[in-house]
């Protein structure tokens, strides 16, 4: 069987009220990395994410309560953030995030566990993080701007916290179609229209 013949594994996406996604999550050995098992998990994460045309992926949205998240930007660009510049595919366990700045950047969040949603919410704009990556090796990635919002968002998910728990204000929580027709036309990401 060629890589393009093996079958993919969409995972169920856990939404908001279930447990799974208050817990914190557990950290993940160097030896459980490196299982077919795990490497076999990390793909599903992959495929679900590129599924429900996420950017970024938890593993607890999934119903399994490790610290791992994955994040891409693709180079083709991606449909809801095309002026971002790609990141590539990223694999994150056990990661740790040392805060650069005390610069703040707003933007409209959005989560797979909160579909059909938008949320306004404020994180410091340049980030470090240390972690372990796909190979179990150490490795550490700064983010700045954009990035540093959705790494953010993803890691918070280890911890059991969500962007609506982050929310700027109530007054700035809106579904989707009512955030693209009555926010967006008037302000940028991060941005409130007068």
């Amino acid at each position: 069987m060629t890589e393009s013949e093996v079958p993919m594994a969409i995972l169920k996406v856990a939404r908001l009220g279930h447990p799974v996604l208050r817990k914190t999550a557990k950290e993940v050995s160097k030896a459980e990395i490196k299982t077919a098992e795990f490497q076999t998990f990390l793909d599903d994460m992959v495929d679900t994410m590129r599924e429900y045309e996420g950017i970024g992926l938890a593993a607890p949205q999934v119903h399994r309560s490790q610290r791992v998240s994955v994040i891409e930007l693709p180079e083709e660009g991606s449909a809801r953030y095309p002026n971002q510049p790609p990141t590539g595919l990223q694999f994150f366990i056990n990661p740790k995030v040392t805060i650069l700045t005390q610069d703040l950047g707003r933007y409209w969040e959005g989560c797979l566990s909160v579909p059909g949603m938008r949320g306004l919410v404020e994180r410091p704009s340049k980030v470090k993080v240390d972690y372990l990556n796909r190979e179990g090796k150490t490795a550490e990635f700064v983010a700045d701007g954009f990035i540093a919002t959705v790494v953010q968002h993803e890691f918070d998910h280890l911890d059991g916290v969500l962007y609506v728990d982050r929310l700027v204000s109530s007054k700035n929580f809106a579904f989707d179609q009512e955030f693209e027709r009555y926010w967006l036309p008037d302000a940028e990401d991060g941005e409130l229209p007068e």
